[in-house]
């Protein structure tokens, strides 16, 4: 897999950069926001760069990391973990509605760091990497509930009318629960089938998206947390 590092220490990356590459991992090394941003950039031979996962230190000189991450998923739907010393809620909740995928926080362990890596590159059925999220094409149906609709063939989110962007594991999330209103969905299980892994690390990320897509949604009682089970789905009354 190809992997575009963000990270402007250059001895932090070297030695990230030999973590990556004894498992498998070819490192694009950028230092700053701007190399970043170009790396992601089509070629002046059209050609488009293709990145299993984008690796964003939020600690950059030129920049501020969260306003990089906003301008990169304008350019692509390439997963982006974030790499943040800030450990609060409401900055990994920032994150993803900017559109993170994930987030690890320093200092962290490189096996945790692999595996959040390979979770967020196993990808469901939809659009093509380099398509902006939102844009499949497979048959499926449209989701009402309440004011919000959920179109699974587009992969689009609506409250009201107005759209809401959602990144692709929100999308998944809200799909997953969506489709079996009133069911309790164990923690477990929504992992398994939204992340595709039963790595433990992950119940914090899923906390988070919970929590994100509460407010993207702004209707907070939406998804009800089934305390030390899992979460549900409560359909608005008609």
């Amino acid at each position: 897999m190809r992997l575009l590092l963000v990270e402007d220490d250059d001895h932090v990356a070297a030695a990230l950069s030999a973590i990556l590459a004894k498992h498998g991992f070819a490192v694009t090394h950028a230092r700053n926001g701007e190399e970043a941003l170009q790396a992601v950039l089509p070629t002046a031979q059209g050609d488009r760069p293709s990145y299993g996962v984008i690796l964003l230190d939020l600690g950059l000189p030129d920049q501020d990391g969260y306003q990089v991450c906003a301008r990169v998923r304008k350019l692509t739907a390439t997963p982006i973990i974030m790499v943040t010393a800030r450990s609060d809620v409401r900055s990994r909740i920032h994150g993803l509605n900017l559109g993170a995928d994930d987030y690890v926080v320093k200092p962290y362990d490189p096996g945790e760091l692999l595996a959040r890596i390979h979770a967020v590159s196993r990808r469901t059925t939809g659009p093509a990497d380099d398509a902006p999220a939102g844009t499949g094409s497979a048959d499926g149906a449209v989701l009402s509930l309440g004011d919000v609709a959920v179109e699974l063939p587009t992969r689009r989110v609506s409250v009201g009318g107005e759209p809401v962007a959602l990144t692709r594991k929100e999308f998944d999330l809200l799909a997953l629960l969506a489709q079996r209103p009133g069911v309790v969905f164990r923690r477990e299980q929504i992992i398994s089938e939204v992340w595709q892994t039963s790595w433990e690390g992950t119940g914090r990320t899923l906390e988070v998206h919970v929590a994100s897509l509460r407010s993207k949604l702004r209707m907070p009682a939406l998804i009800e947390t089934v305390r030390g089970v899992g979460y549900r789905l409560v359909a608005p009354a008609a």
